[in-house]
């Protein structure tokens, strides 16, 4: 109990931004009391429990109680059929096996704040100026939400399940992951990955998300939960800033009306699937309704190998896809883990997906 009320605690006053010192002032109680109730190493007194409730506005169960476990939500969700079932109980397999590899190599990154904002678009702005990327392209967005407290894992989910994305916050263990479909392109996988990097920062508390592919188009986002239309446009914008595709078209696509190769053009460089780009130039205001319709009927393979010198290598490794992808971080635990005799090379096999002798080879080991 003591622990989950620690957790809980702990998690409350990040939420708000405060410091133990802080809380400890604004509710009357020492900052070594407050860590020791954090640690799990104390239990209040009526009075001092009741203190924290009301200063949090919760019930004083809240800190004492239990939530259904993240998981067993998960499995328990509408529409998850026997194939989705494995997927997420691999899912959870890694997630146990990525937090094991953090506390033995003593490695754990602090969650990001929350963000409390009403505007999707503000939020990405201000994400964006505080991991100091101004608006440029994200190269490289699996690894930066990953350096930046949510775990990732990409895995095969078969298309019948209809499962793009999840999210899940194991609160006693203050660790989020999220799952992204690595059967879908890599541009696809990175918006995936930026939507669940918005649950992370807004809507990590209000439980664990299945997003299925409808959700990313915007014609059938709102049909879902408003979290969901915030997400999708704050994935956008967090992608595809608006004053870089303004700054672009300004300054090299202004003497024209934008035309489907330009569209290309910004979709690689903005490194986004063509369907994001499109759904971004619409929304944004730069293409109709009625070209919007018009362009995405067109398929983007021939403009990209005839025009713009891409050979679409994306659709054609397909196959490689179809595996779990680990994530460079989760490959980084693992081989510093084995390194330092934590765990076996048998093990190192296992997490990895390849052969001992690959390792042995690589390590030049007997």
């Amino acid at each position: 109990m003591s622990g989950i009320l620690g957790a809980k605690l702990r998690g409350e006053r990040e939420a708000l931004g405060l410091t133990q010192e802080a809380l400890s002032r604004a509710v009357g109680l020492s900052s070594e009391f407050i860590s020791l109730l954090e640690l799990g190493k104390r239990m209040p007194s009526v009075d001092s429990l009741t203190a924290l409730a009301n200063y949090f506005k919760k019930d004083a169960s809240y800190f004492l109680k239990e939530k259904e476990e993240a998981f067993a939500m998960l499995f328990s969700g509408e529409g998850i059929d026997k194939k989705a079932k494995e997927a997420l109980k691999k899912f959870k397999k890694h997630c146990e096996e990525y937090l094991n590899l953090e506390e033995l190599t003593g490695r754990r990154i602090d969650l990001a704040p929350l963000y409390t904002h009403s505007s999707a678009e503000r939020m990405a702005e201000e994400e964006r100026h505080r991991l100091g990327i101004g608006n440029e392209p994200v190269r490289d967005v699996f690894s930066l939400i990953e350096l930046n407290g949510l775990h990732l894992i990409r895995q095969p989910i078969p298309e019948i399940s209809k499962i793009s994305g999840v999210f899940i916050y194991l609160e006693t263990e203050r660790a989020a992951f999220t799952l992204v479909n690595s059967v879908q392109s890599s541009a696809q996988q990175a918006f995936i990955a930026a939507h669940e990097y918005c649950h992370y920062l807004k809507d990590r508390k209000a439980g664990p998300v299945i997003d299925n592919p409808d959700v990313f188009i915007d014609e059938f986002v709102s049909l879902y939960h408003p979290h969901e239309i915030f997400a999708q446009i704050f994935a956008s914008h967090f992608l595809i800033p608006p004053s870089k595709v303004k700054e672009i078209i300004d300054k090299d696509l202004s003497s024209k009306k934008l035309s489907f190769p330009d569209a290309l053009y910004l979709k690689l460089y903005f490194g986004v699937s063509t369907l994001d780009m499109l759904q971004a130039l619409k929304n944004y205001g730069y293409l109709s309704l009625y070209k919007f319709e018009e362009y995405r009927k067109l398929g983007p393979t021939a403009y990209e190998e005839d025009f713009l010198g891409e050979t679409a290598l994306e659709e054609k490794q397909t196959k490689k896809r179809r595996r779990t992808v680990p994530s460079r971080r989760f490959l980084s635990l693992a081989l510093e883990a084995f390194r330092k005799k934590m765990i076996t090379i048998e093990k190192l096999s296992e997490l990895l997906g390849v052969s001992k002798d690959r390792i042995k080879s690589a390590f030049k080991t007997k």
